[in-house]
């Protein structure tokens, strides 16, 4: 079986060379959930096999394999590609399936498929056999990629990254539920005030919503039921400020259908943060076991997270033969509509086409590298002599900065190297 470097090797060699050649049977593969179709032919445009349909398990992958070396021997061809669009998780036993058996496995963008296919015969319907020759078409013009088929534990890091995005997203929607449909409407001035001291806040929802009920008590009572951690005079002036609030609200009344959905969404609101937690310790277990963690982890701005992130994404420094492509890795990459008269006045701006989740994180991390260490402050302060009146300029800079911490981490990852102040050059 091969390495990934034997691999990337072998893939760099095929789409070189695989535009209008006869050695090559592509095989284009439309994904599904169940059954696959598959078209066979060659870089020239040559039909060998219009479809073939088989089933999405061991003996389905028998089968294509079977039919494209018998479509090999008889048409005399030399190598097998096969091409398949990335479509959630149904393409990936295939391929690995196919990578474990040595074949040579590519992948086309969705974007390109969606393009491509209203150039083929001018049509513009979605159709199983005809997405095959779509994917045969744009891997005979070298127009695929490399399909990555990381370690177990760069799998395992991106699966509970992913997991981590989804928790997140629950525990956004469970936090902007509680504020718009529960204190809008029943304690707004609680409301007003959410996010300071949230953890008190998230203890009155819970215990006692109702601002008749708060008001009732006196403010000892109150402060007793609601603090859990004592945090000095500016949480106790927080608290008597509520306690004052509920004697005036505006709210409705709070009835105990109201008090068991609002104790219920901050159950579910922390039940997800101590799962983001546990999530996070077992990221950081797998990330920090890592060779290339303990350089990561030394640039200024990294943290665990970010460190993890990277390691995810990048995987294996050596797919990118430059650092061009690893900023469009993040879409950090600058382009510019420079058509007609007007395009010498075009201002070019990031793509946003790469990673968005690895580009937010990144300007963080500059953010917090611009802010808290020498060099990077005097990094920024230079790129920022002479343009402090621009608007927006600020962000910008910081944006470069982000790109150069891209540009930094692929560098220690691939010579395996700490950082230290050559690495960012003040040029």
């Amino acid at each position: 079986m091969y390495n990934e470097t034997e691999r990337l090797n072998a893939y760099r060699q095929m789409r070189s060379s695989i535009r209008n050649s006869g050695q090559y049977l592509i095989v284009g593969i439309d994904i599904a959930k169940e059954k696959h179709h598959a078209f066979f032919g060659t870089a020239a445009g040559k039909v060998l096999c219009k479809q073939l349909i088989f089933t999405n398990d061991k003996s389905g992958f028998e089968l294509l394999i079977a039919r494209a070396e018998q479509l090999r021997l008889q048409h005399q061809l030399t190598y097998v590609v096969f091409g398949m669009e990335p479509t959630a998780n149904y393409h990936k036993p295939l391929a690995e399936y196919l990578i474990q058996e040595d074949a040579m496995v590519v992948q086309v963008s969705g974007t390109a498929v969606v393009r491509n296919r209203e150039l083929l015969d001018n049509r513009w319907d979605k159709h199983d056999r005809k997405d095959a020759a779509n994917v045969a078409d744009l891997v005979g013009a070298g127009k695929c990629q490399f399909y990555d088929n990381p370690p177990q534990a760069i799998h395992d890091l991106r699966e509970l990254l992913s997991l981590r995005r989804r928790y997140r997203k629950l525990e956004s929607g469970i936090r902007t539920r509680i504020r718009n449909n529960l204190l809008a409407l029943y304690f707004p001035e609680l409301d007003c005030r959410f996010t300071s001291f949230q953890q008190d806040c998230l203890t009155i929802i819970k215990t006692c919503l109702s601002p008749a009920a708060i008001a009732a008590m006196p403010f000892e009572e109150f402060k007793r039921r609601i603090v859990i951690r004592q945090k000095g005079k500016r949480q106790e002036s927080f608290l008597e400020d509520i306690w004052n609030s509920a004697h005036h609200t505006v709210g409705r009344p709070v009835d105990e259908t109201v008090q068991y959905m609002a104790a219920q969404s901050v159950s579910q609101l922390e039940h997800f943060r101590a799962e983001i937690d546990n999530l996070d310790r077992q990221i950081f277990m797998i990330a920090s076991s890592l060779p290339e963690y303990k350089y990561l982890i030394s640039i200024p701005g990294f943290g665990p997270f970010i460190s993890a992130k990277l390691l995810a994404t990048i995987n294996d420094p050596d797919r990118f033969s430059n650092e061009a492509q690893v900023i469009k890795l993040a879409g950090f990459d600058l382009c510019a509509s420079r058509s007609g008269k007007p395009s010498g006045k075009a201002i070019p701006q990031i793509s946003k086409k790469g990673n968005a989740e690895l580009r937010f994180a990144l300007v963080q991390a500059a953010i917090v590298a611009t802010t808290r260490n020498t060099l990077f402050i005097r990094y920024l302060n230079q790129k920022l002599q002479g343009r402090e009146q621009e608007k927006g300029i600020l962000k910008k800079m910081r944006t470069k900065v982000a790109s150069k911490l891209l540009v930094i981490a692929w560098t220690l990852m691939k010579q395996h190297e700490y950082f230290n102040g050559e690495h960012l050059r003040l040029t």
